[in-house]
């Protein structure tokens, strides 16, 4: 069932809260991926807001559309999300990396409401998507899957693997997500392994390729809808963004992939995000 698109003004004040709520995990875990997680808020908020089909009550609902994180490092921005929409209490986000706690420094599907997949190392998010969608098409339903990856996640082999299976087997209720901020770990993707351009390498893997503004929350959805609306081929959106958006400091800051914010930052983070 589609679902009405939030006003963007609303959407933006959401994204706006998203990143303080990262912020705030982060200080209070003193450790934790930073700059791709404030970097992926509106490529995950859309989707839930705007996309997909979820029951907050009732993670495990039988129609449902999946959503798998690759790049599971940046799991705040997707616990945030939950946090939010209510599949776990808000409390429970400022318990992140603690000892016990339902919010592990990578995705854990077992102790974490809404998860899907147990994640964090790399290049195994689509393999698992192809999976959940061939088994939908196999069964006649129509949920889709929908996986964010990270772009220095494109240098694994298995990412190509499974972009190989899914043109192969057709799988139009896939959607890939290309989190394409140009920095990984040890620097500029262009440097580490060139990527570029990586829209023709997806689509010479048949894909049916959307490049779009991965802060924009309008162009994420009409790309979410022409992937929803593409048959016969799975689509990747290659969504451009900054890495560590909304806080100056940490902005396209390579030093920042997994540093967690002093107090001191924090402060200055919060000043910068205040409505």
């Amino acid at each position: 069932m589609a679902k009405k698109p939030l006003p963007k003004a609303e959407l933006d004040k959401i994204c706006k809260q998203l990143r303080r709520d990262i912020m705030t995990m982060l200080v209070k875990a003193g450790s934790g991926h930073a700059g791709g997680s404030l970097g992926s808020v509106e490529i995950i908020a859309t989707l839930y807001w705007n996309i997909m089909n979820f029951d907050p009550a009732n993670p495990r609902w039988d129609e449902r559309d999946y959503f798998i994180l690759s790049k599971g490092h940046v799991c705040p921005a997707q616990y945030a999300v939950l946090g939010n929409l209510g599949f776990f209490p808000k409390d429970e986000l400022w318990t992140l990396r603690k000892l016990g706690s339902i919010l592990q420094g990578h995705p854990h599907w077992l102790k974490t409401p809404g998860l899907e997949a147990s994640t964090g190392s790399l290049g195994q998010g689509l393999s698992i998507a192809n999976g959940i969608a061939m088994a939908l098409k196999r069964d006649g339903k129509p949920n889709r899957v929908f996986c964010l990856m990270g772009d220095g996640e494109q240098d694994e082999g298995q990412i190509w693997e499974a972009g190989m299976t899914a043109a192969h087997y057709k799988l139009d209720n896939v959607c890939g997500i290309v989190d394409r901020n140009y920095l990984q770990i040890d620097g500029n993707t262009e440097d580490v392994m060139g990527l570029d351009t990586l829209s023709d390498k997806w689509r010479a893997f048949n894909w049916n390729v959307i490049e779009c503004d991965g802060h924009d929350v309008d162009a994420l959805t009409d790309a979410y809808n022409q992937a929803i609306a593409t048959k016969g081929k799975p689509t990747i959106i290659i969504a451009r963004t900054t890495k560590g958006k909304g806080v100056s400091f940490i902005e396209n800051q390579v030093d920042w992939h997994g540093k967690a914010p002093n107090q001191e930052q924090y402060e200055k983070a919060m000043a910068e995000l205040a409505d």
